[in-house]
C-alpha cells in the first residue's frame, strides 16, 4: 500500500488496534475447544459418531454462510457495527453451549457462536484496510498471530480445565473474552456518533456487479483455491487430529490436546513473517509452495511413521497454516478498492469454508468405511496437492478489478 503515508500505530487508532487484536483472539475459541473435551461432553450428553462429525463440519459450514452474509452486514451496519454484531453472537453462542441440556441445544449454541466467528473473519481484512491502509501487512501479521494464540490457548487448557471445573464452565468462560473485545468497538462507534461521522457505507459496500463477476477473475479463483485447501486441512485437524493421534500414535487425551495446541503455536512465527513477505516478494508462489510442502510432509509422516516422530509431523501440519495469512494479505494487496476487498474477502472465505466443510465430514466417513486412518490421510494428502496450482497462477502480481475490467 505504498500510496499511503505511514503513521504511528497509535496515531488516533489505538482503539481500533486494540479492537482488532481482541477480536482476533476470539475468532477460534468456538472451534478449538470442543474436540479436546469431546469425551467429557459425551459423558453428560449422548453424541453419536455422526453427531461428532456434524460438530466438526459445522465450523466451515457456518463460516461459509457468514462469508456470503458479511458483505450485506457491512452494508446494513457498517464495518464497526458488523464487528459488534459478530461479538454479540459469539458471546451468546458460548453461553448457550455452556448451559446446553442436550445435543440439539449444544448444536444451536455452536451455530450462533460460529455465525459470529464467520462475520468477524470476513470483516477483519477490510477493517485493517480501513484503519491501517499504511500498514496492511503488519496488522494482518499481528492479528493472524493472535488468531494462532487464540487457537492454541483453548486447545491446550481444554482437557485439564474441564477435568478440574467441568466442561460447561470451560465453554462458558470464553464469553468473557468476546465481551471484553466489544469495549473498543463501542468506544469507536460512540466517538464517531459524537463527531457526527457516518460509517461510510458507500465506501465499504462492494458493487453488486463486482461480487457476481468474481468467478471470472483468475486472481480471485486462485486465492479461493488456496484458502479452500488450507481450510479443509485445518478444520479436519481441529475435528479429528486428537483422535487420530490417540489411535495411531498412542497419545493420551491430554497429550493429543497439547499437540493440537502445538499446531496453533507453531503457526505464530509463520503468521507474522508470511504477510510481510507477501507485500515484499514479487513471486508469492514460493510461500504457497512452502505451505503446501509442510502440509504434505506432515500428513505423510502421520501416514508412514505416526508414533516415531509425532511432534515433528504435528509441527509440519501447523507450519502449513501459513497459507491462511498469505491469503488474507492477498485479499488486500490484489484488490485496488475498498469495495473490492470486502467483495473478495466474502467470496474467498465463503467458498473456502463451504468446501472446507467437506474436510471433517469426509475424513469421518472414510474412517468409518475403512475402519482406519490410512484412507483419510491419503485424502488429506490429495487435497494438499491441489494448492500447488495457485502457487503457479499467483506467481505474478495482478489485480481483481483489472482482470474484470478486461
Amino acid at each position: 500500500m505504498s500510496e499511503h503515508r505511514s503513521l504511528p500505530l497509535w496515531a488516533g487508532r489505538t482503539a481500533a488496534l486494540l479492537g482488532i487484536v481482541l477480536v482476533a483472539f476470539t475468532l477460534r475459541q468456538a472451534v478449538a475447544t470442543i474436540s479436546p473435551i469431546l469425551g467429557d461432553i459425551r459423558v453428560d450428553i449422548p453424541i453419536s459418531n455422526i453427531g461428532v462429525g456434524l460438530l466438526g463440519t459445522l465450523p466451515p459450514i457456518l463460516l461459509a454462510a457468514s462469508g456470503f452474509i458479511a458483505p450485506r452486514v457491512a452494508r446494513g451496519f457498517g464495518l464497526d457495527g458488523g464487528i459488534v454484531l459478530a461479538l454479540l453472537l459469539m458471546t451468546l453462542g458460548h453461553l448457550v453451549r455452556a448451559f446446553a441440556p442436550g445435543f440439539a441445544v449444544l448444536l444451536v449454541g455452536s451455530v450462533v457462536a460460529l455465525a459470529g466467528t464467520g462475520i468477524g473473519n470476513v470483516l477483519l481484512p477490510p477493517i485493517v484496510r480501513r484503519y491501517f491502509p499504511d500498514r496492511v501487512a503488519l496488522l494482518t501479521a499481528v492479528y493472524v498471530c493472535v488468531v494462532g494464540v487464540g487457537t492454541a490457548v483453548p486447545a491446550a487448557v481444554a482437557a485439564p480445565v474441564a477435568e478440574q471445573v467441568g466442561w460447561r464452565f470451560l465453554l462458558g468462560v470464553w464469553s468473557v473474552t468476546s465481551v471484553v473485545a466489544l469495549v473498543p468497538w463501542l468506544v469507536i462507534i460512540a466517538r464517531e456518533r459524537r463527531q457526527r461521522r457516518s460509517d461510510a457505507v458507500a465506501v465499504e459496500s462492494p458493487p453488486p456487479a463486482l461480487v457476481t463477476r468474481l468467478w471470472r477473475s483468475r486472481v480471485a479463483l486462485s486465492i479461493t483455491v488456496v484458502f479452500s485447501t488450507s481450510t479443509i486441512l485445518t478444520y479436519a485437524a481441529f475435528a479429528w487430529l486428537p483422535e487420530i493421534l490417540g489411535d495411531i500414535a498412542g497419545s493420551t487425551p491430554t497429550e493429543a490436546g497439547v499437540l493440537l495446541a502445538v499446531t496453533g503455536i507453531i503457526s505464530v512465527p509463520g503468521a507474522f513473517i508470511a504477510p510481510l513477505l507477501v507485500e515484499r516478494l514479487r513471486n508469492v508462489g514460493w510461500l504457497i509452495a512452502a505451505g503446501v510442502a509442510s502440509f504434505l510432509f506432515g500428513y505423510l509422516g502421520l501416514l508412514l511413521a505416526p508414533a516415531t516422530l509425532t511432534l515433528l509431523w504435528v509441527l509440519l501440519i501447523g507450519s502449513g497454516s501459513i497459507l491462511f495469512p498469505v491469503c488474507l494479505v492477498l485479499i488486500n494487496v490484489r484488490t485496488r478498492t475498498h469495495g473490492g476487498t470486502v467483495a473478495l474477502s466474502g467470496f474467498a472465505q465463503g467458498v473456502a469454508y463451504a468446501l472446507g466443510a467437506l474436510g471433517p465430514l469426509l475424513v469421518g466417513l472414510l474412517h468409518d468405511v475403512s475402519g482406519g486412518w490410512t484412507l483419510p490421510l491419503l485424502f488429506l494428502l490429495a487435497v494438499t496437492l491441489v494448492a500447488a496450482i495457485p502457487a503457479i497462477t499467483l506467481a505474478r502480481p495482478a489485480f481483481v478489478e483489472d482482470e474484470l475490467a478486461r
